[in-house]
């Protein structure tokens, strides 16, 4: 495994090496799908999405149930989600009515008694929907769909501490859910204000030691750097006080400013951010800080304490990536419902419609609302795989990899293996016996070892993602 592979040669987590960085950070994919959402064409039909579904169900085994809820009470200016800014929580209703339709369809496509092994309500702001709304949705489920009530479920919800009311935990925890997120992003007032998300860090603190006391698990907090009036110091002191509250995992990503993109961001002055050296200097402390504290550099912006499922499972090489991030859950289908939600199978993915009413429009008229996807050829499927083992478990074993497609791995990646050689001479990469083990200083840099393997970015076309740090 990764890190076990790592302690056998007395190596550490990670090496920080600059000049590396500078080499190597440059644009790329996250790779929570593979091919990416920029591969996915409008000719992908409800048609295609269909009999994608129908094989999925002949297969059987378990899925993953994913619901988009967009509402949000309050405008976080560096927000790039789907959303949909309101006070009127009325909205809520009509909005998961049109959802349990939507997973009528989908429960028939895919098939109701496949257990749902992995649930999760994302956003905009989940806990926007008012308690009742809450039961609805998923009483609405239990009819649909298996839901489980086993330990191994992995139902988890995002919430926003400044939307949790007194019995808003105890709702979520008595409907199944037992694993939680709370946005956070930055405890300092002066870069709350920045960014429209007052938090005071007892609101926060308060939110997650009731979730803890009812018995949620694996609780994690998001952060952001690179906002507004960040400097390391202040960085540093939200980390210390993030750590004295003990999340399981944490998630710290890097603001991207886009305001062309995402309209919200034009509130946010470019000349209040870190430079491109402070977010450098931001993210080298906030690891060294994290592992010193105890925690496990999962990969990507991604951390946990050593007994948390997802390093459990990093060590054990059962580690997975989909579109909510890493997982316990590799062998689950993703049915995906609301609003621009993603769904896959082991051969497609489909989107639905980004726009609201168009979304609504389609399932009023008693019809799914995928407007994009990609079918997924052999060789996307042998490089989903690779690309996984890379992102994952940071290793890639090449008698595995025979096994599992029949063919050999320094044959068919011929190429790549040419064009990784800079890597492998730069010891971000080791390539021993029938392993290519990532080493420490190519961590970091996982999506550009990634993008040797991504067919799609061969020419080079970064295709507008953010930076890979």
């Amino acid at each position: 495994m990764a890190s076990d592979t790592a302690a056998a040669n007395n190596l550490p987590a990670f090496i920080w090496d600059e000049a590396l960085i500078r080499r190597y950070d440059l644009s790329g994919p996250r790779y929570t799908s593979y091919p990416t959402a920029v591969e996915f064409t409008p000719n992908y039909s409800i048609e295609d999405m269909v009999k994608a579904a129908g094989r999925s169900k002949a297969a059987g085994g378990p899925i993953s149930l994913y619901t988009h809820l967009p509402f949000c009470a309050h405008l976080c200016y560096y927000c790039a989600c789907n959303k949909v800014i309101t006070k009127k929580r009325d909205k809520a209703m009509p909005y998961v009515e049109r959802v349990l339709k939507e997973a009528a369809i989908q429960s028939k496509l895919f098939g109701a008694d496949r257990p749902v092994k992995q649930l999760h309500w994302g956003g905009g702001t989940p806990t926007f929907l008012p308690r009742d709304v809450m039961q609805h949705l998923m009483a609405g489920y239990g009819e649909l769909f298996n839901l489980q009530s086993g330990d191994d479920r992995d139902y988890s919800v995002e919430i926003d501490p400044r939307e949790v009311d007194e019995d808003t935990l105890s709702t979520l925890w008595e409907l199944g859910f037992n694993r939680i997120s709370l946005g956070v992003q930055d405890v300092n007032p002066e870069v709350q204000k920045a960014v429209n998300r007052i938090q005071p860090r007892d609101m926060t603190e308060s939110v997650l030691n009731e979730a803890r006391h009812i018995g949620f698990r694996s609780i994690n907090l998001d952060l952001i750097y690179g906002l507004p009036y960040q400097t390391p110091e202040s960085f540093a002191e939200t980390l210390e006080s993030v750590i004295e509250m003990s999340p399981d995992r944490l998630s710290v990503f890097s603001y991207a400013h886009l305001p062309d993109r995402f309209y919200p961001q034009t509130r946010i002055q470019a000349d209040t951010l870190p430079s491109p050296q402070q977010k450098l200097t931001i993210l080298h402390n906030t690891i060294n800080r994290l592992l010193e504290a105890g925690y496990e550099y999962i990969g990507m912006d991604h951390f946990a304490k050593p007994d948390d499922s997802l390093a459990v499972a990093q060590r054990e090489g059962r580690l997975h990536r989909n579109f909510q991030g890493y997982t316990t859950h590799s062998d689950c289908d993703l049915v995906s419902l609301g609003v621009s939600a993603i769904g896959q199978t082991d051969d497609a993915y489909f989107q639905n419609n980004h726009d609201l009413p168009s979304w609504e429009a389609s399932i009023d008229a008693g019809q799914l609302a995928i407007i994009r996807g990609v079918g997924l050829t052999r060789d996307d499927r042998i490089r989903r795989w690779v690309i996984g083992q890379l992102i994952c478990q940071f290793r890639l074993d090449r008698k595995q990899f025979a096994e599992q497609w029949n063919e050999d791995f320094d044959r068919y990646f011929a190429d790549e293996m040419n064009r990784l050689k800079p890597m492998i001479q730069d010891e971000l990469v080791a390539d021993c016996d029938s392993l290519l083990q990532v080493q420490p200083a190519g961590r970091l840099l996982i999506r550009a070892i990634c993008q040797i393997f991504d067919l799609y970015r061969k020419e080079g076309a970064s295709q507008r993602f953010s930076r890979i740090i």
